[in-house]
Protein backbone atom coordinates (compact mmCIF):
# COMPACT_ATOMS: atom_id res chain seq x y z
CA UNK A 1 0.00 0.00 0.00
CA UNK A 2 1.20 3.67 -0.79
CA UNK A 3 2.22 5.67 2.22
CA UNK A 4 0.23 9.29 2.59
CA UNK A 5 3.52 10.25 4.07
CA UNK A 6 7.32 8.35 3.84
CA UNK A 7 10.17 9.68 5.17
CA UNK A 8 13.71 7.98 4.33
CA UNK A 9 17.20 8.88 5.77
CA UNK A 10 15.50 12.38 7.33
CA UNK A 11 17.83 14.33 9.21
CA UNK A 12 17.62 17.97 10.93
CA UNK A 13 20.52 20.24 12.27
CA UNK A 14 20.86 22.97 15.00
CA UNK A 15 23.78 24.55 13.67
CA UNK A 16 26.37 21.87 14.09
CA UNK A 17 24.08 19.47 16.24
CA UNK A 18 22.43 16.79 14.44
CA UNK A 19 18.61 16.55 15.94
CA UNK A 20 17.28 14.02 13.54
CA UNK A 21 19.40 11.25 12.00
CA UNK A 22 18.33 9.56 8.86
CA UNK A 23 14.58 9.40 10.51
CA UNK A 24 12.61 7.08 8.15
CA UNK A 25 8.72 6.31 8.22
CA UNK A 26 5.93 5.98 6.88
CA UNK A 27 2.04 6.90 7.69
CA UNK A 28 -0.98 5.33 5.29
CA UNK A 29 -4.09 6.69 4.63
CA UNK A 30 -6.59 6.28 7.61
CA UNK A 31 -4.03 5.08 10.48
CA UNK A 32 -2.86 6.27 13.51
CA UNK A 33 1.05 6.44 13.68
CA UNK A 34 2.38 7.51 17.23
CA UNK A 35 6.26 8.73 18.02
CA UNK A 36 7.40 8.13 21.40
CA UNK A 37 10.39 8.84 23.22
CA UNK A 38 12.29 11.01 25.94
CA UNK A 39 12.38 14.79 26.42
CA UNK A 40 14.83 15.92 24.03
CA UNK A 41 14.48 12.77 21.80
CA UNK A 42 13.74 14.80 18.84
CA UNK A 43 9.91 14.49 18.36
CA UNK A 44 8.74 18.38 18.17
CA UNK A 45 11.26 18.89 15.80
CA UNK A 46 10.89 16.10 13.16
CA UNK A 47 6.71 17.75 12.91
CA UNK A 48 8.31 21.21 12.76
CA UNK A 49 10.11 19.96 10.03
CA UNK A 50 7.85 18.15 8.19
CA UNK A 51 5.43 21.02 8.00
CA UNK A 52 8.06 23.25 6.64
CA UNK A 53 8.95 24.94 9.87
CA UNK A 54 12.33 23.83 10.11
CA UNK A 55 15.60 23.32 7.06
CA UNK A 56 15.74 19.42 6.44
CA UNK A 57 17.75 17.18 4.50
CA UNK A 58 16.77 13.91 3.36
CA UNK A 59 13.26 12.46 1.42
CA UNK A 60 9.86 13.44 2.46
CA UNK A 61 6.93 12.88 0.36
CA UNK A 62 3.37 13.54 1.06
CA UNK A 63 0.69 11.78 -1.23
CA UNK A 64 3.50 10.80 -3.58
CA UNK A 65 4.76 14.33 -4.22
CA UNK A 66 8.04 15.94 -2.44
CA UNK A 67 7.57 18.29 0.18
CA UNK A 68 11.12 19.92 -0.57
CA UNK A 69 10.61 23.47 -1.72
CA UNK A 70 7.01 23.58 -0.59
CA UNK A 71 6.14 26.52 1.30
CA UNK A 72 4.48 25.97 5.01
CA UNK A 73 0.81 27.65 3.67
CA UNK A 74 0.92 24.81 0.79
CA UNK A 75 1.39 21.87 2.86
CA UNK A 76 -1.22 22.76 5.01
CA UNK A 77 -3.39 23.67 1.97
CA UNK A 78 -2.73 20.23 0.84
CA UNK A 79 -4.14 18.91 4.04
CA UNK A 80 -0.71 18.69 6.49
CA UNK A 81 -1.84 20.16 9.42
CA UNK A 82 -0.15 20.39 12.74
CA UNK A 83 -1.42 21.07 16.24
CA UNK A 84 1.54 22.29 18.05
CA UNK A 85 2.03 21.71 21.90
CA UNK A 86 1.41 24.93 22.66
CA UNK A 87 -1.79 24.81 20.53
CA UNK A 88 -1.45 28.30 20.03
CA UNK A 89 -5.56 29.76 20.25
CA UNK A 90 -6.57 32.95 20.00
CA UNK A 91 -7.38 33.90 23.93
CA UNK A 92 -9.63 36.82 23.51
CA UNK A 93 -11.45 35.42 20.41
CA UNK A 94 -14.40 33.46 21.39
CA UNK A 95 -14.43 29.56 20.45
CA UNK A 96 -16.38 29.92 17.17
CA UNK A 97 -14.20 32.76 16.07
CA UNK A 98 -11.26 30.53 16.45
CA UNK A 99 -12.59 27.52 14.67
CA UNK A 100 -14.10 29.57 11.46
CA UNK A 101 -9.97 31.14 11.60
CA UNK A 102 -9.25 27.16 11.26
CA UNK A 103 -10.93 27.27 7.99
CA UNK A 104 -9.81 30.68 6.94
CA UNK A 105 -8.27 29.25 3.26
CA UNK A 106 -12.56 28.15 3.05
CA UNK A 107 -14.01 31.06 4.07
CA UNK A 108 -15.28 31.95 0.44
CA UNK A 109 -17.37 28.45 1.03
CA UNK A 110 -20.03 29.42 3.23
CA UNK A 111 -21.49 26.34 3.16
CA UNK A 112 -19.21 24.03 3.52
CA UNK A 113 -17.74 26.23 6.52
CA UNK A 114 -21.08 25.89 8.32
CA UNK A 115 -21.01 22.46 7.65
CA UNK A 116 -18.06 21.58 9.10
CA UNK A 117 -18.62 24.08 12.13
CA UNK A 118 -21.56 22.05 13.05
CA UNK A 119 -19.31 18.38 12.60
CA UNK A 120 -17.11 19.93 14.71
CA UNK A 121 -19.72 21.08 17.52
CA UNK A 122 -21.21 17.58 17.43
CA UNK A 123 -17.90 15.69 17.42
CA UNK A 124 -17.12 18.33 20.97
CA UNK A 125 -20.52 19.13 22.40
CA UNK A 126 -18.54 21.08 25.30
CA UNK A 127 -17.27 23.51 22.34
CA UNK A 128 -21.01 24.17 21.52
CA UNK A 129 -21.79 24.91 24.70
CA UNK A 130 -18.88 27.33 24.77
CA UNK A 131 -19.19 28.61 21.77
CA UNK A 132 -19.28 32.29 22.61
CA UNK A 133 -16.69 32.13 25.45
CA UNK A 134 -13.19 33.44 25.21
CA UNK A 135 -10.52 30.81 24.09
CA UNK A 136 -8.66 31.84 27.49
CA UNK A 137 -11.62 30.72 29.71
CA UNK A 138 -11.33 27.60 28.65
CA UNK A 139 -9.87 24.32 30.90
CA UNK A 140 -6.94 22.44 29.71
CA UNK A 141 -8.64 19.90 28.18
CA UNK A 142 -11.30 22.03 26.60
CA UNK A 143 -8.50 24.13 24.71
CA UNK A 144 -7.19 20.59 23.33
CA UNK A 145 -10.45 19.97 22.04
CA UNK A 146 -10.66 23.80 20.40
CA UNK A 147 -7.35 22.81 19.22
CA UNK A 148 -8.22 19.75 17.23
CA UNK A 149 -11.34 20.70 15.99
CA UNK A 150 -9.66 24.10 14.60
CA UNK A 151 -7.75 21.30 13.20
CA UNK A 152 -10.65 19.74 11.49
CA UNK A 153 -11.94 23.07 9.86
CA UNK A 154 -9.03 23.21 7.80
CA UNK A 155 -10.19 19.85 6.08
CA UNK A 156 -6.91 17.85 6.89
CA UNK A 157 -6.02 14.52 5.50
CA UNK A 158 -2.76 14.08 8.09
CA UNK A 159 -2.81 15.24 10.93
CA UNK A 160 0.34 15.91 13.47
CA UNK A 161 -0.67 16.38 17.08
CA UNK A 162 2.22 17.18 19.44
CA UNK A 163 2.32 16.21 22.60
CA UNK A 164 -1.69 16.56 22.99
CA UNK A 165 -1.96 15.05 26.50
CA UNK A 166 0.62 17.76 27.93
CA UNK A 167 -0.78 19.09 31.01
CA UNK A 168 -4.16 16.88 31.19
CA UNK A 169 -5.87 15.62 34.49
CA UNK A 170 -6.01 11.55 33.34
CA UNK A 171 -9.76 11.57 32.75
CA UNK A 172 -9.37 14.37 30.19
CA UNK A 173 -6.10 12.37 28.80
CA UNK A 174 -8.48 9.30 27.67
CA UNK A 175 -11.52 11.49 26.60
CA UNK A 176 -8.41 13.37 24.34
CA UNK A 177 -7.07 9.93 23.20
CA UNK A 178 -10.53 8.30 22.44
CA UNK A 179 -11.60 11.58 20.25
CA UNK A 180 -7.99 10.79 18.44
CA UNK A 181 -8.66 7.28 17.55
CA UNK A 182 -12.75 8.26 16.19
CA UNK A 183 -10.54 10.48 13.98
CA UNK A 184 -10.12 6.85 11.66
CA UNK A 185 -13.73 7.47 10.66
CA UNK A 186 -13.39 10.55 9.15
CA UNK A 187 -10.38 9.07 6.73
CA UNK A 188 -8.07 11.30 8.50
CA UNK A 189 -4.77 10.04 9.10
CA UNK A 190 -2.46 11.16 12.04
CA UNK A 191 0.93 11.65 13.28
CA UNK A 192 1.21 11.52 16.91
CA UNK A 193 3.79 12.29 18.87
CA UNK A 194 3.48 11.61 22.74
CA UNK A 195 5.11 11.31 25.96
CA UNK A 196 2.47 9.38 27.41
CA UNK A 197 3.62 5.90 25.47
CA UNK A 198 0.69 3.81 27.45
CA UNK A 199 -2.47 6.09 25.91
CA UNK A 200 -0.54 6.51 22.88
CA UNK A 201 0.17 3.06 21.61
CA UNK A 202 -3.10 1.62 22.83
CA UNK A 203 -4.67 4.51 20.50
CA UNK A 204 -2.14 3.73 17.57
CA UNK A 205 -1.86 1.11 14.77
CA UNK A 206 1.45 1.55 14.31
CA UNK A 207 4.40 3.35 16.43
CA UNK A 208 7.87 4.32 16.31
CA UNK A 209 10.67 4.95 18.69
CA UNK A 210 12.67 7.78 18.77
CA UNK A 211 16.20 8.52 20.86
CA UNK A 212 18.51 10.77 20.68
CA UNK A 213 17.08 11.60 16.80
CA UNK A 214 17.56 8.13 15.74
CA UNK A 215 14.41 5.52 15.75
CA UNK A 216 15.27 2.70 17.80
CA UNK A 217 12.02 0.32 17.18
CA UNK A 218 9.55 0.22 14.80
CA UNK A 219 6.62 -1.73 13.91
CA UNK A 220 2.45 -2.76 14.68
CA UNK A 221 1.97 -0.43 17.99
CA UNK A 222 0.22 -3.60 20.04
CA UNK A 223 3.77 -5.39 19.54
CA UNK A 224 5.49 -2.26 20.53
CA UNK A 225 3.48 -2.34 23.76
CA UNK A 226 4.85 -5.98 24.89
CA UNK A 227 8.10 -5.01 23.72
CA UNK A 228 10.26 -5.99 26.81
CA UNK A 229 11.91 -2.34 26.47
CA UNK A 230 9.36 -0.44 25.64
CA UNK A 231 7.60 -1.85 28.66
CA UNK A 232 10.96 -1.52 30.74
CA UNK A 233 11.17 1.78 30.10
CA UNK A 234 8.56 3.50 29.20
CA UNK A 235 5.49 2.07 30.50
CA UNK A 236 6.88 1.16 33.86
CA UNK A 237 7.78 -2.25 33.72
CA UNK A 238 4.61 -3.26 33.70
Amino acid sequence: MSALLEVSDFSVHYGRVEALHEVSLRVEAGRIVTVVGPNGAGKTTLLAALMGLLASRGVARYDGAPLDGMETEDRLEHGLVLVPERRELFGEMSVADNLLLGGYAYRRDRAGQAKRLDAVYQRFPRLAERRGQAASTLSGGERQMLALGRALMSRPRLLMLDEPSLGLAPLMVAEIFAIIAGLRALGVAVLLVEQNARAALEAADDAYVLETGEVTLSGPAATLRDDPRVRGTYLGGE
